[in-house]
């Protein structure tokens, strides 16, 4: 599943040049030509990392960043300026950024530090969205049709693997391991089918006959994607 990075740029030929580099390294580019579209940007999308000019139209880069910051605290930032000096840098990275690089710059290395960033920062970022129903590991959050929808952590956890790896089935034992690593797993596998009796409770439209966790006799579950 390819990764999703926010450019916020206003020159377009430089937003053109990082999606090109970026989409030739396998990324998944969403783009912005000013503060107030990457905000509708991000919320819309919720990526893995945003590259960030600071001096952007209608809402500087210092305010976007802050106002990131706000909506998730652990996304990650690199910010990309003209703006050279050495307070600047200090600045945009007490800010939260991850990086802070200047024009003109070198597309190789802007690669080189946005796979940097996401090793450190990019395991759980992405939002997974199926049919309605969306998951956002950072957020720690879960929409079906735009509603929260409100689980425990065991149930965010094994929802959260199954849409990872849709219409993979996977044994109660896997599930166990998961979620108890060490544990009892002849004492908890009635725990996994409790627990998938409560996702499927607050994301089925019907617990009779449910379209997205199936039961594969004699073997365990799935999610299930048309």
């Amino acid at each position: 599943m390819k990764q999703t990075i926010l450019v916020v740029e206003d020159d377009q030929m430089i937003r053109n040049l990082i999606r090109l580099y970026l989409e030739k390294n396998d990324y998944q580019v969403v783009e912005a030509a000013d503060g107030e579209e990457a905000k509708e940007t991000f919320l819309a999308h919720y990526p893995c990392l945003i590259i960030l000019d600071l001096m952007l139209p209608k809402m500087s880069g210092e305010d976007y960043c802050e106002w990131v910051k706000e909506q998730d605290s652990e996304v990650s930032i690199i910010m990309l300026s003209a703006k050279t000096h050495i307070d600047d840098r200090i600045s945009g990275l007490q800010m939260g950024a991850d990086h802070y690089m200047t024009k003109p710059f070198n597309p190789d290395e802007l690669i080189a530090n946005v796979e940097a960033v996401l090793r450190r920062t990019g395991q759980y970022c992405q939002k997974i969205v199926c049919e309605g129903l969306s998951i956002m590991p950072r957020k720690g959050q879960v929409l079906l049709y735009g509603e929260d929808v409100f689980l425990t952590s065991h149930e965010f956890k094994l929802l959260y693997l199954f849409m990872q790896q849709p219409n993979i089935v996977f044994s109660r034992e896997q599930l166990v391991d998961e979620l108890y690593p060490n544990a009892e797993k002849t004492v908890l596998d009635r725990t996994i089918d409790a627990h998938i009796k409560k996702i499927r409770e607050k994301i089925e439209e019907t617990t009779a006959s449910p379209k997205r966790i199936q039961t594969v006799r004699g073997m365990g579950y799935k999610f299930v994607t048309s």
